[in-house]
Parts: C-alpha cells; structure tokens; sequence
C-alpha cells in the first residue's frame, strides 16, 4: 500500500543527506544513504582483496526482480545493462533493412539514433502530440520516450498503442523519464529501456530492457557473453551450450556498484509506492508552475515531474552558483522534483529567479 505524502517525507529525509537544492533527477538522482553504505562496503571488500569484494550476481538477480515488480512485468522478460543506448542499439540491429521506424521529432538521441545511424532503415518523424495520427501501413516500429527529457512532455501510450496495432508495428518505449515517478506499466510494449540512474536512483551503469515473449525469439542477442547462457557458470570457456531461454540471454555483465546501490534505492520506491511518491512529485511541480506563472513566465504545459521553461535557460549559471541545481536543456530551464524535494525547495528556486 502507497504510504500518506506525510510518511513519503519521512522516510526521504532519513534516507538522504544531500547539502544542495537538488532540482535535477531528470539528470541524475540523488543516491539515498543505504544505496551509498552498499557501494561502499563493496568497494572497501574490494579493496581489501576480500572474496565478497567481486561482486554477488544474487544482488542482479534481486534488483532483476525489483524492476519487474515495479513496471508490472515478470522477471523472465527483463534482462540488465549499462546503458539505454546499447539496448535500443540490439533492437535496431533486429529490424530488416528498409524497415520504417517512427519517432517523436526532438525525442532523447538514444531513442533514434541507432536506427538512423544503421543507415539502410527509413526512419521518420513526427510531433509528439500527433505521433499517433502518423503511423500508417509499413510501419515497422514505433520508438518513443514515456515522457520527454528535455521538458517533461508526456505520451499518449494508449493512443500509439492502438495505432500500432492497427497496422501491425510493434512498440519501444523508453522509460528512463518515467519509471520511478510515474506509474508505468511495461507490459503492453514489446520493447522498454529504461536507464536506472535517475528516478530509479542507482547511479550510472544500471539499465533495463523489457522483451515480450513474442518478440525475444526475433532479437539477436549479439554481445551475448557467459551471463547470457541458461547456466552460466558452465558456459566461462568455449562457445556457448544453450543461452537462456527468456531475456537474460540480452543481458550484458553488470557492473556491480551501480547494481548493489539499485538493491536499496528501488527497495526504498516500493516501501514508499510510485503512486505516493507520483503525489509528491507533481505536487510539487504544480507549485513551481504556479510560482512561474506568478512571476510572468510560462512552462511548458503539462502535469508532468519535469518542469521546463523557455526564456530563463541563462540563469542556470547563476542557479548553480547559489547551490540549486537545475538543467538548461533545448533552450530551456529544466526543474525536476523527485522524492527529497520538499516545498522550501520550490520556494528556494522561486525566490532566487524573482530576484
């Protein structure tokens, strides 16, 4: 059950000690104390040449299991990563050559560009708000962000869903703005990437890609290395036996530090709920919208965690130097709010731009 927005305060304090106003999880989140213990503890194992020091896959299987929970999925369609870009890169690699990928004009690189770097693929664009309208006969895929980095625009999924199926294109939606924040439900999409170290909370390295039971039997797995094998303790050495027969077979090696921080960071999100941490987000988003419309400026529109606006881009500088961190993205000022926010946060931010 999601906790009352007082309990989600709470607990946030407790878990974090950042000294700066931190308005920038759509860039990085905040590591929360626990997250910080477990890489720590590992790194001085490792540094003592302790055998805990290399790392215990049982944490990746943890954390495996852990993000499936929180997008809805089981656990057999989520292999593990490093990066957004590598797993969108295993799915271009799939698609025939002259096949039609659609994407939102302006959506995040690593959503497009390796389709359109392959180079024998017809990748095309069209606005977010009409993406749906612009699939047509031929489309092979649609690829598409949840919710939009650089200011906070969100997708209609149903209605691309919709339109995907009726032409038959499949769909691949990337999470990386949205998981963790945002309810998200991974499972009508036969493809999801999702980078796990901004609202997932932990740090660079972590990254999912969810693969329907229909679509992993067309997806090579081409950097399959002895993680991806149904057992891979035996497959160190020679070609591989058999690879895994769900999506551990896309997974690459995890790195461990960025995993054992995952474990606690997305064990805090499920104590707290997505939903109450959703409420505490946005409100304080609602705030900051509020306080910019009281001070003549206008964000861009939206109920969305990311909060951007045109025009004050150049203050970001200054922000910095006064200890808010914030993002200056596609001629913006990008705010976001994530759990350790608070409203003196808000406020903070409000003050320093009036003035």
């Amino acid at each position: 059950m999601d906790l009352p927005l007082s309990a989600v305060c709470r607990l946030s304090a407790a878990e974090f000690a950042h000294s700066t106003t931190y308005l920038d999880t759509a860039a990085a989140g905040v590591l929360p104390r626990s997250a910080v213990a477990a890489v720590r503890d590992l790194a001085e194992a490792a540094g003592a040449g302790l055998p805990g020091g290399s790392g215990d896959f049982d944490v990746v299987e943890r954390v495996r299991a852990a993000f499936a929970r929180l997008v809805a999925v089981d656990p057999q369609r989520v292999a593990v990563g490093s990066s957004v870009a590598t797993h969108v890169g295993l799915i271009a690699a799939s698609l025939p050559a002259g096949a039609e990928v659609l994407v939102p004009e302006r959506d995040f690189a690593s959503v497009m560009n390796p389709f359109v770097l392959r180079g024998d693929l017809k990748v095309r664009f069209a606005p977010l708000e009409s993406l749906a309208d612009a699939v047509r006969p031929g489309t092979r895929l649609v690829s598409l962000s949840a919710v939009q980095s650089a200011d906070g625009r969100t997708a209609d999924l149903a209605a691309v869903r919709a339109a995907a199926d009726a032409y038959g294109a499949r769909m691949l939606v990337d999470a990386t703005q949205a998981a963790g924040w945002l309810p998200f439900d991974a499972s009508p999409y036969e493809y999801t990437v999702t980078g796990g170290y901004k609202w997932l909370l932990g740090g660079r390295g972590t990254s999912y890609l969810t693969v329907s039971e229909e679509a992993q039997p067309g997806l090579t797995p081409l950097h399959a290395g002895w993680v991806a094998a149904e057992s891979k303790w035996e497959a160190c050495y020679g070609p591989m036996r058999q690879l895994a027969a769900d999506a551990r077979r896309f997974d690459e090696s995890a790195a461990f530090l960025p995993y054992y921080a995952a474990q606690p960071s997305l064990a805090l999100l499920e104590r707290l709920g997505v939903e109450a941490v959703h409420a505490h987000d946005t409100a304080l988003a609602r705030r900051y919208r509020a306080g910019l419309a009281g001070l003549g400026h206008e964000p861009v529109p939206g109920d969305a965690a990311i909060v951007s606006v045109a025009g004050l881009e150049h203050r970001q500088a200054a922000l910095q130097a006064a200890g808010i961190h914030t993002s200056a993205r596609g001629g913006t000022l990008r705010a976001s709010f994530h759990l350790y926010n608070t409203e003196a946060d808000v406020d903070r931010l409000l003050d320093v731009l009036s003035g």
